[in-house]
């Protein structure tokens, strides 16, 4: 199925490329201690090389200092902002058991929310040349996140970013809930955000793009009229055989990924952020071979991984 709204008029943004952002290095983390100004700008300098969107998370200090960065360094970079939203309702489906909370904890949460949401507005408001689409959450109404939102939450999020910031407003979701579970939300956000990982699936990189062309048009057959935006897919380049088969990651396959996922979306013009530009080593658990640090298309030292080291062309021209 070809993708019959173009995102450069729907979003009023040209056509270029797409990566997803977090800048924490060894020794840093969310909450903790962030990357520097100068940190932040020797990342932006490798990543303005390669591509022109970029997707940051949440309305933290790391987000902050992106922002500045672009803006004083003048950087051709715009960006997609997200708020992070947090569990407002127990969800005991958690494969990891991180999904129940206590009552008093979620009443809580349910304010910091809001709160966050406050930030993404005022952030939306004040770098308006460089945020180009806002998201309300991530991650958080699919049935194994640790952070469940109920889906009227995320619309009332919706609703009140576009009553007071001018950007698009989207909502960052696996695929799987967009058939489902989200359709009340789809007449509130501007456009659909889907996350399509084939290899969380057991897919062979043979089956892959495939997967991912399956995951993308069984959202656009039942919303036609929306545009689709993939807001995360990526192939990992270790596993510790949790989750991912140990034989079905590493720098070859990601190279392949995202070469033929770059060269797909670039033909049907389906803006699509690449997971993720650097290894995240804070993320999972204390295993070094954790899949979920090793998403990086730049090694944690910031050096390049087959995939970028062997790339000829930029991935969306």
């Amino acid at each position: 199925m070809k993708n019959t709204i173009k995102y450069s008029d729907a979003l009023s943004i040209p056509k270029a490329s797409a990566i997803c952002y977090s800048g924490f290095r060894k020794g840093q983390s969310p909450g903790d201690k962030y990357p520097s100004y100068a940190q932040v700008k020797e990342d932006l300098i490798l990543v303005e090389k390669h591509w022109t969107y970029i997707r940051l998370y949440s309305c933290d200090a790391h987000s902050k200092t992106v922002l500045e960065v672009i803006k004083n360094e003048n950087f051709p970079l715009k960006v997609m902002l997200g708020a992070y939203i947090i569990a407002e309702e127990n969800n005991k489906n958690c494969p990891w058991g991180g999904g129940v909370y206590r009552a008093a904890t979620l009443k809580k949460n349910k304010e910091k929310n809001k709160a966050e949401i406050k930030r993404l507005i005022a952030f939306a408001n004040a770098f308006p040349d460089i945020i180009f689409s806002l998201s309300v959450g991530n991650e958080a109404c699919v049935d194994w996140t640790d952070h469940m939102v109920p889906v009227s939450s995320v619309i009332d999020y919706v609703k009140e970013v576009k009553i007071n910031a001018k950007q698009p407003v989207t909502f960052c979701e696996n695929y799987v809930p967009w058939l489902n579970k989200l359709t009340p939300l789809v007449n509130e956000v501007d456009f659909i955000s889907i996350h399509t990982y084939p290899v969380w699936e057991y897919k062979t990189i043979e089956e892959a793009l495939e997967y991912t062309k399956k995951n993308f048009n069984d959202v656009a057959k039942k919303y036609p009229k929306k545009l689709i935006v993939i807001t995360e897919a990526g192939w990992t380049t270790k596993s510790n055989g949790i989750g991912i088969p140990k034989d079905n990651v590493g720098q070859i396959y990601q190279k392949i990924y995202y070469q033929e996922l770059s060269r797909w979306c670039n033909e049907n013009e389906i803006l699509t952020f690449f997971f993720e530009a650097f290894d995240e080593p804070w993320k999972g658990s204390e295993d070094p071979n954790e899949p979920e640090k090793h998403w990086g298309l730049f090694f944690e030292n910031r050096s390049p991984k087959r995939a970028l080291s062997e790339l000829t062309y930029k991935a969306v021209e």
